[in-house]
C-alpha cells in the first residue's frame, strides 16, 4: 500500500493582495519585491509618489501587479479613508518608521513625538485600519509588523527606538489574540543591522561598525535579500499556525 505523504505548504501569494508601508526603499522595497515575485498583486505605500511610481514600473517590467497609495501615515483620518476605499488586502507589512539614536538624556520632547507618532501611533492605526476591512470582507489573512531585534534587548543611543519596538511588540500580541477568531494571523520581523540608504551612513563610524559586527554572531551587516524569504513565509501559508510570535532574522545578536 503506498505511503502518505504529508504535502509540503505553498510560499505562493498569487491571488492574494498585498499592502507594504514605507514602500519606497529599504526594507519596504525588499518586501514589496519579494511579495510581488511570489504572485501578490502589491500597493505600494508611502508618502513619495515619484519613488513608489519608479518601483510600481518595475515591478511591471518584471511581469508583475503593483499600484500606488500615496497617503501621509500619520494622518489617521487619511489612511482609514484610503485603506476603506481599497479592495481589502490578504496581507499587510506593516513597515514604515524611523529612528533618531542619541543618548537618553540628550532626548528631547520632539524627537520622542516624531519616533512614537510614525512607529507606535501610525503602525498601530494602519493595521487597525487593514484588519477592519480585512474582517469587513471575510478575509483570512497575514498582518507582518516590522519590529527589530531592539522590540528584545536594550541597546545604548536607542532607548527612542527600543521603546516603539517594545511597545509593537506588545500591541502585536495582543492583535494576534483579538483577530484569530477572524483567521487573520500577526506576528512581528524583527531584523538586525540591515545596510539601508537610512542605515549605511551609521557604519562610516568604525568604531560603531566593529561594535554591530561583535554582536552579529554571523560575522557580518544584514542585507535587504536576507530579510525577503522571512517576509514571504510570514505572508504564505507556509506560516499557517504561526501567530502572536516574533521571527528574529538578527544573525544571533539576541542569543546572548
Amino acid at each position: 500500500m503506498p505511503m502518505d505523504l504529508p504535502t509540503a505548504p505553498s510560499f505562493r501569494l498569487d491571488g492574494r493582495r498585498a499592502l507594504v508601508t514605507g514602500a519606497a526603499g529599504g526594507l519596504g522595497l525588499g518586501g514589496a519585491v519579494a511579495l510581488a515575485d511570489a504572485g501578490a498583486h502589491v500597493t505600494l505605500c508611502g508618502r513619495t509618489a515619484e519613488s513608489l511610481a519608479t518601483l510600481a514600473e518595475a515591478l511591471k517590467a518584471r511581469g508583475h501587479a503593483a499600484d500606488c497609495l500615496v497617503v501621509d501615515l500619520t494622518d489617521i483620518e487619511a489612511v482609514r479613508a484610503a485603506v476603506s476605499a481599497a479592495e481589502p488586502f490578504h496581507v499587510f507589512l506593516n513597515n514604515a518608521g524611523t529612528n533618531k539614536p542619541g543618548p537618553f538624556v540628550d532626548a528631547e520632547p520632539t524627537d520622542f513625538d516624531l519616533i512614537m507618532d510614525l512607529n507606535v501611533r501610525a503602525a498601530f492605526f494602519s493595521a487597525q485600519a487593514v484588519a477592519r476591512r480585512m474582517i469587513g470582507a471575510g478575509i483570512a489573512g497575514s498582518i507582518i509588523n516590522m519590529s527589530s531585534q531592539m522590540g528584545h534587548v536594550g541597546s545604548a543611543n536607542r532607548s527612542l527606538y527600543c521603546a516603539t519596538k517594545w511597545a509593537m511588540e506588545g500591541f502585536s500580541r495582543s492583535m494576534a489574540i483579538e483577530l484569530a477568531p477572524h483567521g487573520i494571523r500577526v506576528n512581528t520581523l524583527c531584523p538586525t543591522f540591515i545596510e539601508t540608504p537610512l542605515t549605511r551612513p551609521y557604519f562610516d563610524n568604525v568604531a560603531f561598525k566593529t561594535d554591530v559586527l561583535s554582536r552579529i554572531k554571523l560575522g557580518r551587516i544584514g542585507t535587504v535579500e536576507d530579510l525577503m524569504g522571512a517576509i514571504v513565509f510570514l505572508a504564505s501559508d507556509a506560516s499557517a499556525l504561526m501567530t502572536g510570535s516574533a521571527l528574529l532574522v538578527d544573525g544571533g545578536w539576541t542569543a546572548d
